[in-house]
């Protein structure tokens, strides 16, 4: 009971605080607070504070809502122990079974990988430009911009 009559007090608050912000010709903000202030009187209007307050004060609510939680952190755990598996018994028979059948191409004449499947050692450092190079790129430019 005290739950609907703060709940109508505060659409009472609300919908007073649009009239002023209307009267100083600010109507959008008016109406966005007469829609904010309304919600409380809506939700006291179809029941569901009515429903809040008996659920938060009833043990049986409570009880069920632990229930829903350990089953929803089963499925959680259900799925993470799938995902580290690599999904279902089947589907990694037909994984592992594609991966055969796509390991080699069927032109291929050898293995993709080669005995070191590292990459070659860096290439040589291609020699330093001298310094009339590296001004003779740049006195391009400028005479290219009439500078």
């Amino acid at each position: 009971m005290i739950a609907e009559t703060v709940c109508s007090a505060v659409a009472a608050a609300g919908l007073g605080i649009a009239a002023i912000t209307a009267y100083r010709k600010r109507f959008l903000t008016a109406t966005r607070i007469a829609a904010y202030s309304l919600v409380p009187l809506g939700l006291v209007m179809t029941g569901i504070v009515e429903w809040v307050a008996d659920t938060a004060f009833s043990p049986t609510a409570w009880v069920g809502f632990g229930v829903l939680g350990a089953a929803w952190a089963l499925f959680a755990a259900t799925r993470v122990v799938e995902r580290r598996r690599g999904g279902t018994r089947k589907e990694r028979k037909a994984a592992a079974r594609a991966a055969q059948a796509d390991a080699v191409a069927p032109a291929a004449s050898a293995p993709s990988l080669g005995q070191d499947s590292r990459p070659a050692s860096r290439p040589a450092a291609a020699p330093r430009a001298t310094a009339s190079d590296d001004f003779s790129d740049i006195e391009a430019i400028l005479k290219k911009h009439g500078i």
